[in-house]
């Protein structure tokens, strides 16, 4: 179980819209619905990683260290939720440098994993994955193995695999069902909220069973949060990719944590000597 902590202004949808310098002047939800996560996973028993951005945890420190207190892995998701497929070698290598040790930092613990924004390591950029082994990280969690107009890597392996033969890094992608000669969303984010839970809940105990793998599910604390400010001026496309059903996530999230038993990414991997599940 995975949460990508950042604030509804700072997803990439919303950045033709909305200038990062007026992001310090806009409503902060992210606290309080973390929170709400902590509780929820707390009440259900559950572990999970929290990827934090940068500008998250230099703003609410409490917050992290309230994600580490309570039991959960703290991870990166970088500085400022720039596409890492946008970013120049040297400019990549800066921010994950520095968000891993602004995390260790605040949190008091060593940060092994990363998630780049987006899912932005593509074909275009798998240098990044040597960058992120050369900062100190143990994994990354940064590609999807499905078609799509802003990410994707179909013809990856689908599950953790390690992309340099003489070294134990690990690429662990968000989980998919291969179906119909092709791999189909089972591991969350947008498609949680759009497609029925019960397609949600046949895809993961098809991975479960038939390929006994562990699943690998992602959220961000803005779509539990109905109430959040809308952005004026987004496209049809993006209003329905952000806004559909934010009210009955916590709801399905409720029911995901009954009918499946996660933990963190250490955890499940058994990364730095965490037990496994």
């Amino acid at each position: 179980m995975t949460v990508d902590v950042e604030d509804y202004f700072q997803v990439e949808a919303f950045f033709p819209h909305i200038n990062r310098a007026d992001w310090d002047s806009r409503e902060c939800r992210v606290e309080a619905n973390v929170d709400r996560i902590l509780e929820l996973f707390a009440r259900k028993e559950t572990t999970a990683t929290f990827f934090t951005l940068g500008w998250v945890a230099k703003r609410y420190p409490q917050l992290v260290r309230r994600i580490v207190d309570n039991g959960h892995e703290l991870a990166s998701h970088g500085l400022a939720h720039f596409r890492a497929d946008r970013q120049s070698r040297t400019e990549f290598s800066d921010d994950v440098r520095r968000a891993k040790e602004l995390l260790e930092d605040i949190g008091g613990k060593a940060v092994h994993g990363y998630r780049a924004t987006s899912f932005s390591i593509t074909r275009g950029n798998l240098w990044a994955l040597n960058v992120l082994e050369e900062a100190g990280y143990r994994y990354s969690s940064s590609t999807h193995p499905i078609p799509h107009d802003l990410y994707g890597i179909p013809e990856q392996p689908r599950f953790a695999f390690y992309p340099f033969a003489d070294s134990k890094f690990m690429e662990i992608p968000v989980t998919t069902v291969r179906m119909f000669g092709r791999n189909w969303p089972a591991g969350g984010g947008g498609y949680f909220r759009m497609l029925p839970y019960a397609v949600f809940k046949r895809n993961l105990k098809t991975v479960q069973n038939q390929e006994h793998q562990p699943c690998t599910f992602y959220f961000h604390p803005w779509e539990i949060d109905p109430g959040q400010p809308r952005v004026a001026g987004t496209s049809t496309k993006t209003r329905i990719r952000h806004y559909l059903n934010l009210g009955r996530t916590y709801g399905r999230l409720e029911r995901l944590l009954d009918d499946f038993k996660w933990s963190s990414i250490a955890a499940a991997h058994n990364i730095d000597g965490v037990s496994g599940i």
